[in-house]
């Protein structure tokens, strides 16, 4: 089994959970998870952790995240996406009435996620709750777009372009830029390009049925420093007797880590092996172990 990192072109039509499939048959291991969810009828890049990378999986689920999405106005569906049933229809906007609104929804923002989405609701799943005909009420959140703009339009669709933060719903996002300008809209296409410095440009595209197990071995990427620079993590150098210490989860020097900034969390190297990632403590003055690798 392999620590390592694989960036995922996932294709439209499957679930992120049938995206990895390829993946776990290539390793011949179930220890393989993806760091953000992308919908069914979604695209783009999957970042996928395996083996005892998969605990650096906060780390990535929390970086922003780049999209293009081809949203039809005149219509919502109850899924806010192609898979949906229509359940509200209004007039196509101008282009001018489209572009008017589109500032009401740079920076931070308040949405409500989408009823058919992956959110805990008392204990269950909204969109189980949803499909089994139960009244959900999801509840507000901030979330923050920093760019957002409209690359084309031929209506009904309007292509747009986002960068925004983790936890933002591009499927909501076009449901109340179409209410704001009047209309009603559901996304028929979704593409991740990006998710934090990683792109999709680098990833690799696997077909479930048709995949090269060598092909994905090749592209297995080791958790080495240009990870965490890509994570915005600082990296300290150690000698071998120092990460021998730390791989037996010893106390840590105040002289480990020799360098000072605003920095919550750093990544230990020995060399090109990744030995340990380090919180501060409550305190910020002090380390202590997130975990030991």
């Amino acid at each position: 089994m392999r620590d390592a990192l694989l960036l995922l072109n996932k294709i439209p039509g499957l679930t992120s959970f049938e995206a990895l499939n390829p993946v776990k048959k290539a390793l011949g291991s179930r220890k393989v998870g993806h760091t953000g969810t992308l919908d069914k009828f979604a695209g783009g890049l999957l970042v996928v952790l395996t083996g005892k990378a998969l605990k650096l999986t906060p780390y990535f689920t929390n970086c922003s995240k780049h999209y293009e999405a081809l949203a039809r106005f005149g219509a919502e569906t109850d899924t806010l996406d192609p898979e949906g049933i229509v359940s509200a229809e209004a007039p196509v906007p101008s282009k001018e009435a489209i572009e008017l609104v589109l500032e009401r929804f740079r920076g931070r923002i308040t949405q409500i996620p989408p009823v058919f989405s992956a959110i805990h609701v008392d204990g269950k799943r909204a969109h189980e709750l949803a499909r089994g005909g139960v009244s959900v009420e999801m509840k507000p959140r901030f979330v923050t777009i920093h760019e957002l703009s409209l690359c084309s339009y031929e209506p009904p669709f309007a292509r747009l372009k986002i960068h925004c933060s983790a936890g933002t719903y591009i499927r909501a996002l076009a449901r109340d830029i179409a209410v704001a300008a009047g209309s009603r809209a559901h996304l028929t296409e979704l593409t991740r390009t990006q998710a934090g410095a990683f792109s999709l440009t680098d990833a690799i595209h696997l077909l479930p049925e048709a995949s090269n197990p060598a092909d994905i071995l090749n592209a297995l990427q080791p958790i080495n420093k240009h990870i965490f620079d890509a994570l915005a993590i600082p990296v300290c150098e150690i000698d071998d007797k120092t990460a021998a210490a730390m791989r037996q989860g010893k106390v840590i020097g105040e002289n480990i880590l020799p360098f000072e900034g605003s920095a919550s969390h750093a990544a230990v190297f020995c060399g090109d092996s990744f030995i340990a990632l380090l919180e501060k403590q409550p305190s910020g003055s002090r380390w202590r172990y997130a975990f030991v690798f």
